[in-house]
């Protein structure tokens, strides 16, 4: 099953889960209790905290929920904040969930620091379902903007091609089978 946002980032091959973590977690648990996938690709737009370049395409399968609050030592969680169904965690490209986005470039470069690459709303929720039911799950991410205070700005001028970059990338790797 092929999964995205929804809203403004829709794609004719993709069953959109909702905006944010509560949103797409509720649906995509609704949908998985329905009628059960082999497998969850999620594909969507991210920001950058700064070493993957805009229009960069990146695969991944680990997510993490970081809040800034952690990384400047006002918060702890005591629930496992970091899913991953990657053989080798070590050579992954972390992708950060957050229902808010980062727009401080000193923030962004301590989501680096802890090897937090990409930001998207909604990855670390796909995983957590797909864990809860053991079910083979990644993620395809175009990069919109960096992790600064354009970050919004960029990425409403980058989404749409951004979307059109990830299609055609699926396309090449006979995801979507023929267009």
């Amino acid at each position: 099953m092929i999964l995205c946002a929804g809203d403004s980032e829709r794609f004719p091959f993709a069953v959109p889960i909702g905006v944010g973590m509560v949103r797409s977690a509720i649906n995509l648990t609704r949908a998985v209790l329905m009628s059960p996938p082999e497998y969850l690709l999620f594909v969507g737009t991210a920001g950058s905290y700064g070493r993957k370049e805009i229009f960069e395409i990146v695969e991944s399968k680990t997510a993490a929920n970081v809040e800034q609050s952690l990384l400047i030592g006002s918060a702890y969680t005591p629930i496992e904040n970091v899913i991953s169904a990657a053989e080798d965690v070590s050579r992954e490209t972390i992708v950060n969930s957050s229902n808010y986005i980062t727009s401080d470039e000193r923030m962004a470069e301590r989501f680096l620091a802890k090897r937090l690459e990409l930001e998207n709303m909604e990855f670390f929720s796909v995983m957590a379902v797909a864990k809860e039911f053991d079910i083979p799950a990644g993620g395809v991410f175009c990069v919109t903007n960096y992790c600064n205070q354009k970050a919004h700005e960029d990425f409403l001028r980058n989404q749409s091609k951004a979307m059109d970059l990830l299609e055609e990338y699926l396309q090449k790797k006979g995801v979507l089978g023929k267009g």
